[in-house]
């Protein structure tokens, strides 16, 4: 099965497709890596495994020589390296083949990594992030409630009569003197009527 022309960004003969798989999934790659196995790279054709990247997560295995996908083609695979290790972004995201390949599958099967397995599942399955709409509704009933509000100015003014008490401040008297200092109506008139 012939596969999408992309740039090649990872190539080279590893020991563990460990270095592979964590750089497609940092490099959130979609894409494809062609993974050769030892005996291919000593001159058996008996065909290596395609591994489709949708944003870094496997989502589809296929082995080119048994014909088998999903975990089985990893298990044509899954033996000590050394690894020839293709990985090829594509420029048009359509040319994605996906398939039910479980994510955490290759870094389980292939490597028992399960730092690398539960990384891709939090990729793949990202906790749900609350919806604008849900958060403003929570603030429209909050003002909304009338006591609550009265019940927070309450309790800021108490704090505020505390901090008051604990600094010496004398919040009544300083209020009571400030009323007493503005001229009341009364008194405008009868300094009108002494000019």
């Amino acid at each position: 099965m012939s596969r999408p022309d992309g740039r090649a960004r990872f190539d080279r003969v590893v020991m563990s497709v460990a270095d592979p798989l964590w750089e497609a999934l940092e490099t959130e790659l979609v894409g494809y890596g062609e993974i050769v196995p030892q005996a291919g790279l000593l001159g058996d054709e008996a065909g290596h495994c395609v591994l489709w990247f949708d944003k870094g997560v496997p989502t589809r295995a296929h082995h080119t020589g048994t014909g088998r996908t999903g975990s089985e083609a990893l298990a044509d695979i899954a033996e000590t390296g050394p690894y020839r290790v293709r990985l090829v972004e594509l420029s048009d995201p359509e040319q994605l083949r996906t398939g039910d390949l479980a994510p955490a599958t290759p870094a389980e099967q292939v490597l028992g990594d399960a730092e690398l397995a539960s990384r891709t599942r939090a990729v793949a399955d990202p906790p749900d992030s609350p919806d604008p709409g849900d958060e403003l509704d929570a603030v429209e009933a909050f003002l909304a409630d009338e006591d609550k509000i009265e019940a927070i100015q309450k309790r800021a003014a108490m704090e505020a009569r505390q901090r008051a008490d604990e600094w010496g401040l004398d919040v009544s008297a300083s209020s009571n003197e400030a009323h007493q200092s503005e001229p009341g109506p009364g008194d405008r008139d009868q300094h009108a009527g002494m000019e």
